[in-house]
């Protein structure tokens, strides 16, 4: 089992650029409680490694919660430049059908990943009850059957409510810091019989790693997984990094590498991870 999570999660360490889409918008926020207390994480980006931020400072700052939406998706084989833009277009305009949403990213997997996903979508709405609400939307039900499963035959979604920085820019993740770099999903399965004692003692561990690498991280977001009825996934986290380079760094820090073998693999049989470039689309407030 631990063989089979190691090469999931190795191919991350030797990304294959390609070419990427993404957009985004925004267009307000509210709050709401989860299910299972989600672990707090959220980065603010600075100058030098692993400076400015102070991790007792960062612990009492004020949150905002939020929740996330992560689907992946796997393209046909035979699909073309024309139907692909036309796929992402409208998935990325189904934002502007409905109430909600206040942030979008999505784009080209640049990542070779065991289970053959090829794009990924990242949607943060203000609370659980909009996510319901999306995934009913007749104009989203519309673009889903109209624009994505011509093209596609695999969607895999997971919802998860975590907290960010209570500021206009890290909230609607906008500003000159968002406005490129790379976007990185992390999808985990827990064992069933694992302790929680040991779930939280990884995740916090992952949540600490992430905090003591400002430097290279925008934002990063982590909690338990809210539709777990239609998901094999039970936790998932996504970072936003300031550029590839930073991405790989992150990647190659031994001491991330160590969490997963020393953590992660003792209680999970199954992890996935891809990531996609961001690429500037302007800095206003929608």
């Amino acid at each position: 089992m631990q063989l089979a999570l190691t090469a999931q999660l190795a191919f991350a360490t030797c990304p294959s650029f390609f070419s990427s889409s993404e957009r985004s918008l925004n267009n307000g926020l509210g709050n709401r409680v989860g299910r299972l207390n989600p672990l707090r994480l959220c980065c603010s980006v600075s100058n030098g490694w692993g400076s400015g931020i102070d991790s007792e400072s960062y612990e009492f700052s004020r949150k905002r919660k939020v929740v996330e939406h992560i689907c992946l998706l796997k393209a046909k084989d035979d699909l073309s430049d024309e139907q692909e833009k036309d796929m992402l277009d409208y998935l990325y305009t189904s934002q502007y059908q409905m109430r909600g949403i206040i942030a979008t990213t999505l784009g080209r997997i640049e990542n070779q990943n065991p289970d053959g996903y090829t794009h990924a979508v990242f949607m943060r709405f203000q609370m659980k009850e909009d996510v319901a609400r999306f995934y009913q939307n007749s104009s989203y039900l519309g673009v889903l059957k109209n624009h994505v499963m011509p093209y596609c035959h695999v969607l895999t979604n997971v919802d998860y409510e975590s907290e960010v920085e209570d500021d206009i820019l890290p909230i609607f993740r906008k500003g000159e810091d968002f406005n490129y770099g790379v976007e990185y999903m992390i999808l985990i399965a827990i064992a069933e019989n694992a302790p929680r004692e040991q779930i939280d003692d990884a995740l916090g561990d992952l949540e600490k790693l992430k905090v003591e690498l400002p430097s290279l991280i925008v934002q990063s977001t982590q909690g338990s997984n809210l539709n777990i009825s239609d998901s094999e996934y039970t936790h998932a986290a996504v970072v936003r990094f300031r550029s590839a380079e930073a991405f790989n760094m992150f990647l190659g820090d031994s001491k991330y590498r160590d969490i997963w073998a020393s953590k992660f693999q003792t209680i999970t049989h199954k992890a996935l991870a891809v990531h996609f470039s961001v690429d500037p689309v302007g800095t206003e407030i929608m």
